[in-house]
C-alpha cells in the first residue's frame, strides 16, 4: 500500500520512536551522550555548498528538515577557510530566518506551514524506511519556493538504533536516488532549483568520499 504523512508506514512510527529516545538517552552502544547525538554537527560540511544556492536563488528563508536538535544554528562563531568568520551559520549565509522541523525532537517536531525560500535536509533520507522515502521526498519538495538542497550518505552509518540495527535503513546506489529525486522534481514547482550530493563510501569513517552530485538532473562525479 502507498504510505503517506497521514499513514506512515508501520516501520517510519517505530524509528521515530527510537529516535527520540536517543535524543532523550543518547547513543547506547558507541557510548555517545544525547547532547552529542543529532545535534545537527554534519551541516557544518555542506554550509558552503549550501551557500552557493542562497546566493543562487536569493532566498531569505530556510526550512531545515531533518535538524535534528538544530545545535548548529545556536549563536557561536563560523568559519570558512579562506573566507572569514561570522558570528554564527545564519549570519554567513545571510537569511532571515531557519525554521528547523525534526519528527523526533520534540521542540521541533511540529510540521511545519507554509512554503520556504529554500528547504535544506542532510543526513536524513537515509535514516528513513525505504518504504516512506517517496512521500517524504516530496514532502521535502512541496515546501520549497527556490531550492531544495540533499546530502545523503549511501553507505551503513557509524551510529546504531536502541534495537542494535544500523541507523541508516536505506542504503541505495545513487542511481535509485537519482530517480527518486528527479520523480520529485518533475512535479514541484516550475523552476525548483535541486541539487542532491550523495556520498559513497565502504563505511562512514573514510575520509576520500566519492561524491555524485545531481543538479537539477544533471549527473556531476566530484571528490
Amino acid at each position: 500500500m502507498p504510505y503517506s504523512r497521514q499513514e506512515p508506514s508501520p516501520r517510519y512510527r517505530a524509528l521515530i520512536e527510537m529516535y527520540r529516545d536517543m535524543h532523550l538517552r543518547g547513543e547506547r552502544f558507541h557510548g555517545i551522550p544525547p547532547m552529542k547525538t543529532f545535534d545537527g554537527r554534519s551541516l557544518g560540511k555542506e554550509a558552503v555548498r549550501i551557500k552557493r544556492l542562497i546566493d543562487l536563488t536569493g532566498a531569505r528563508t530556510i526550512l531545515d528538515y531533518g535538524s535534528g536538535k538544530g545545535l548548529q544554528y545556536d549563536p557561536k562563531p563560523f568559519a570558512v577557510e579562506g573566507e572569514g568568520e561570522w558570528d554564527s551559520l545564519i549570519d554567513y549565509w545571510d537569511v532571515d530566518e531557519v525554521t528547523c522541523f525534526d519528527p523526533a525532537f520534540p521542540p521541533y517536531s511540529a510540521l511545519p506551514s507554509g512554503r520556504y525560500d529554500g528547504v535544506i535536509s542532510t543526513d536524513v533520507l537515509e535514516h528513513c524506511p525505504e518504504e516512506d522515502i517517496d512521500w517524504i521526498v516530496r514532502e521535502i519538495f512541496s515546501y520549497a519556493e527556490r531550492f531544495v538542497y540533499l546530502a545523503i550518505a549511501c553507505f551503513p552509518a557509524a551510529k546504531l538504533l536502541p534495537n542494535g540495527e544500523n541507523a541508516h535503513c536505506t542504503v541505495r546506489p545513487p542511481e535509485w536516488w537519482r530517480g527518486m529525486l528527479e520523480e520529485a522534481a518533475a512535479s514541484a514547482r516550475p523552476g525548483l532549483c535541486f541539487e542532491a550530493w550523495l556520498e559513497l563510501a565502504e563505511d562512514a569513517v573514510v575520509e576520500d568520499k566519492q561524491i555524485v552530485c545531481l543538479r537539477g538532473g544533471e549527473q556531476i562525479t566530484a571528490r
